[in-house]
C-alpha cells in the first residue's frame, strides 16, 4: 500500500477515469460485450491480487495495475448488471453499495479497523482488494445513475462528484475527522468521478460526449500514470514494510 500523498489521489483519478474508457474498449468498441469484458478483467485482477499478496514489499507499477483492473473490471461488472441484467442504474447502485458496506463492516468486525495502514497481511490483503473492487464496480453504476439524470450529463455528473470531495479535502486540512473516514469516502467518491469523466471523453456528441476514440484516450492516461510513477517515487506506508 502507497503513502496517501496528493500524487496518489491523482494517479487514483486518472486510473478510474482510464477503467472507464478502457473498459468501454473492450465491450464496446471491440464489440465483446459486457460479460466477456468482465470475465477479462476479472480474470486479470485475480492474478494480480494474487501477485500483490505474495510480493514482500510495495512495487508501485504492481499496485497501480491492481487498482486498474478492479476499476476496469468494476466498468464492465456494473454495465452488465445495470443493462444487460436489466437491474437499471439505481438497483444496480444499491445492490452495490449492501456489498460495499458489508465488506467493510465484515472487515472490521474481523480485524478491528479497516486503516488502509494495516495492510500488511493476506488477510487485510484480502478484505482490502475485495473492498476496492465493490467500491470501484459501485462507482460506475453511481456515476451513470446521475450522469443519466435530466440536464445533468456527464460534465455536469463530475462537477457533482467533484464538488464532495473538495469538501472532503477541506476536511482533511481544517477538522480533525476521522482519517479513516474521509479516505474511503475519497476513494469511493473517486470512481464515479473518474466514470464521468470518461464517459465525457468517449461518449458521442449528440449523448454530451467529446466522441474522441476510446483506444486514443485509454492509451494517453496509460501514458500519464506511467509517467507519473516513473517521475515521482512513491514510498510504501510505513505499516506496509
Amino acid at each position: 500500500m502507497p503513502q496517501v500523498t496528493l500524487l496518489f489521489w491523482i494517479i487514483k483519478i486518472a486510473a478510474t477515469t482510464l477503467g472507464e474508457t478502457g473498459g468501454d474498449t473492450v465491450s464496446m468498441s471491440m464489440g465483446l460485450g459486457y460479460l466477456v469484458g468482465t470475465i477479462m478483467f476479472v480474470a486479470a485482477l485475480i492474478v494480480l491480487v494474487i501477485l500483490q499478496i505474495k510480493a514482500n514489499r510495495f512495487h508501485p507499477a504492481l499496485y497501480w495495475a491492481t487498482i486498474i483492473a478492479s476499476t476496469t473490471a468494476g466498468t464492465t461488472l456494473a454495465d452488465f448488471a445495470d443493462r444487460s441484467l436489466g437491474i437499471g442504474y439505481a438497483g444496480g447502485s444499491l445492490l452495490l453499495a449492501a456489498g460495499l458496506a458489508v465488506s467493510l463492516l465484515a472487515w472490521r468486525a474481523t480485524l478491528g479497523t479497516i486503516s488502509v495502514q494495516s495492510v500488511a497481511t493476506p488477510k487485510v490483503e484480502i478484505f482490502y482488494w475485495v473492498t476496492i473492487t465493490f467500491s470501484q464496480t459501485l462507482g460506475t453504476a453511481l456515476g451513470d445513475w446521475v450522469a443519466d439524470q435530466p440536464g445533468v450529463g456527464y460534465l455536469g455528473g463530475a462537477v457533482v462528484f467533484a464538488i464532495p470531495l473538495l469538501i472532503l479535502a477541506a476536511l482533511y486540512f481544517w477538522t480533525k475527522v476521522s482519517r479513516v473516514a474521509l479516505f474511503w469516502s475519497a476513494f469511493i467518491l473517486t470512481r464515479p468521478l473518474g466514470a464521468t469523466v470518461g464517459d465525457f471523453l468517449d461518449k458521442p456528441i449528440d449523448k454530451g460526449g467529446l466522441d474522441l476514440s476510446r483506444p486514443l484516450a485509454t492509451l494517453v492516461l496509460a501514458v500519464f500514470i506511467a509517467g507519473c510513477l516513473i517521475l515521482f517515487r512513491q514510498r510504501a506506508s510505513q505499516q506496509a514494510h
